[in-house]
């Protein structure tokens, strides 16, 4: 992970301000993300900063006319073409949504919370104004997080490719059935298992599915990949952590019935019995601005409501 801050400066009169625009995604079907977005909008209008939206979203908000609306879609533009910051309001689901949009265009991405966990956000929703008057100084740093590479093969041909922010899934398809599996690590097999799945992750979606389904809770700072099996029947099928370089591959057995791929639980694809998921670290990283300089610590324990009464911390 690399960090760098952007400059700080006072707050700047609006006519200083031209020329910079800001990307707004909203969870259009949440009451509070419409009023959240009006907020936004109007502080970052307010301030001179021009602010873009999807076109299929802007009937759902409240905006002004002088707000940007922008199409997307094969042989159109890139949405995000100079924005400095993408701006999402919702919860887990808006803001890997949201990561797509980010990860395409390389614009960071700043996450306001407004569902249950949301570790990939950096404020709540009382903090709007904090949101504003910090973008407006340009107040906050950027930080590079991992993403994953997915490819799928049958008999032997790539048949789809895909990318993950937090993690890729193998799942079985048919809910009474187990799904058999051999994992695999830098091309040497681990170990076959039936189960429900693995779950190959991130240090980012460690404490997403791979979480759930009782994986380490890794700090983002470490560069790593992680592969889960979810509820395997099995004496081996323990969490591995391996390196950054590692290729993570699962081999759906030809006996068993089809499974299938998620990725960040968004995108997905039919995997045939006897189908291969290799899963390598991502070209690509996902960029996200951050406004405070809470450890990571702080934010797991505050997330999950972890409790700490009785610390009294190391002796000065």
């Amino acid at each position: 992970m690399t960090t760098s801050k952007a400059p700080s400066a006072a707050p700047a009169e609006p006519e200083t301000q031209a020329g910079r625009t800001v990307f707004l995604l909203a969870h259009t079907g949440r009451p509070a993300a419409i009023r959240s977005a009006e907020l936004v909008v109007q502080g970052l209008l307010r301030c001179g900063i021009g602010v873009r939206v999807l076109a299929e979203e802007a009937a759902d908000l409240p905006l002004p006319a002088s707000a940007e609306r922008v199409e997307t879609g094969p042989g159109k533009p890139d949405a995000l073409a100079g924005c400095e910051l993408l701006i999402v309001l919702g919860g887990d689901g808006t803001l890997l949504r949201g990561a797509e949009f980010a990860r395409q265009s390389g614009v960071p991405m700043l996450g306001v919370n407004l569902g249950r966990v949301g570790f990939l956000a950096e404020a709540e929703r009382d903090d709007l104004d904090k949101v504003v008057d910090r973008v407006v100084t340009r107040a906050y740093e950027v930080e590079e997080r991992m993403t994953l590479d997915v490819l799928v093969r049958t008999d032997g041909h790539i048949v789809h490719t895909d990318w993950a922010l937090n993690e890729a899934s193998v799942e079985k398809a048919a809910r009474e059935r187990l799904l058999e599996v051999v994992t695999e690590v830098d091309g040497r097999p681990v170990s076959r298992f039936g189960g429900d799945g693995v779950v190959c992750a991130t240090p980012t979606g460690s404490t997403a599915y791979a979480f759930s389904a009782g994986g380490p809770v890794v700090w983002p700072e470490v560069e790593a990949l992680l592969m889960v099996p979810i509820s395997a029947h099995a004496l081996f099928a323990k969490p591995l952590v391996t390196a950054p370089d590692s290729v993570l591959a699962v081999e759906v057995q030809p006996q068993t019935p089809n499974g299938v791929l998620w990725c960040d639980g968004r995108r997905t694809v039919e995997l045939p019995a006897g189908a291969r998921v290799e899963v390598r670290r991502g070209a690509v990283p996902v960029r996200l601005a951050r406004l405070h300089h809470a450890s990571f610590t702080d934010r797991l324990v505050a997330k999950f409501a972890l409790p700490v009464a009785g610390w009294r911390g190391a002796p000065h």
